[in-house]
């Protein structure tokens, strides 16, 4: 019908059959017989044929304002699914917790300046509400944290931008030994039980025969996590990428255990295809690629307890 209609409004604009010929690159045939099939369609008259040429009748005046209304509605349409077209509309993005603090400004920011036909509304939870989210069509991407060699569930669509890797961490001035067992004494922030990383931790402990004791349950605050284990609270797990950033170089020190390995990626999730908003999440994935490659986490971002000058473990092992 859509192409029918099409034919009636440029019926309408040449003011005759052969002119919208012309106009459609079609026989003048062809048009009358897609006017004939629109009226068969509608069940009703649209032009008075006692004339010549034939014109639209009152029904196909009133007929023809709703086409023109139709047909851009249609060209919306193809705009939002077409992948060529210039982003805009609202853009739904989800955050992992993790994920979720003040350097994803940055990205953010770039793809609004640069697409500024493209609203965004940004949610944060936990990486499984957020697929849950996808599903059910509340979300149009999610950027989350995945064990590494891990996918979102199917049918969800998973794209790896960037790896990142857990540190274990203390305040600058503690006094904890980077060994297993100094590591299962001291008390430790984490994040609540359902937490992947969390999970991941207490595995590798267990499997040495050691157990964290909990001192404070933080519900996935990255940066109230950091603010007491600097305080000398506890020990906790920092993504690499968040304690390289150098307002934070030597307030934290890194203890590595033997064999401790906890690796993660990055990843945008989706159900499918996004048309005129794919250039907008592609900026997006570029921006979050960006900052971990520009934390190069793959070098040491603090002393780690080997590193300790040997006056200072003196002045600790009095304490």
């Amino acid at each position: 019908m859509l192409e029918d209609l099409r034919a009636l409004v440029e019926f309408a604009h040449a003011g005759s059959i052969a002119g919208a010929a012309d106009r459609l690159f079609r026989t003048p045939s062809a048009i009358t017989r897609q006017l004939q099939r629109l009226e068969a369609e509608l069940g009703a008259e649209l032009l008075d044929r006692s004339t010549k040429p034939p014109r639209l009748n009152s029904l196909g005046s009133r007929v023809l304002e709703r086409a023109r209304d139709m047909l851009q509605r249609t060209e919306v349409l193809r705009s939002l699914a077409s992948p060529d077209a210039e982003p805009h509309g609202l853009l739904r993005i989800g955050l992992a917790h993790a994920l979720a603090e003040g350097t994803l400004i940055e990205p953010i920011r770039a793809l609004t300046e640069k697409y500024s036909k493209v609203q965004l509304r940004l949610l944060s939870g936990l990486t499984g509400e957020l697929f849950n989210r996808l599903l059910a069509g509340e979300l149009d991407v999610a950027a989350v944290f995945l064990p590494e060699g891990k996918t979102a569930p199917p049918p969800l669509l998973t794209n790896i931008i960037a790896r990142d890797h857990m540190e274990i961490v203390q305040g600058a001035a503690g006094n904890v030994g980077g060994d297993w067992e100094s590591l299962g004494r001291a008390p430790w922030v984490l994040n609540p039980p359902g937490c992947l990383l969390r999970a991941s931790l207490i595995d590798q402990m267990e499997r040495v025969g050691v157990t964290p004791t909990i001192a404070a349950e933080i519900h996935h605050n990255v940066h109230l996590h950091l603010a007491l284990i600097q305080s000398g609270y506890g020990v906790g797990l920092l993504p690499a990428r968040f304690i390289a950033r150098k307002e934070f170089i030597g307030t934290v020190e890194v203890l590595r255990p033997p064999s401790f390995e906890l690796h993660l990626s990055v990843a945008i999730v989706r159900v499918g295809q996004l048309g005129a908003l794919e250039r907008a999440v592609e900026l997006l994935e570029h921006g979050i690629r960006h900052l971990f490659e520009a934390a190069n986490t793959t070098k040491p971002v603090t002393r780690s307890r080997r590193g300790v000058p040997a006056n200072r473990r003196k002045s600790h092992s009095r304490k």
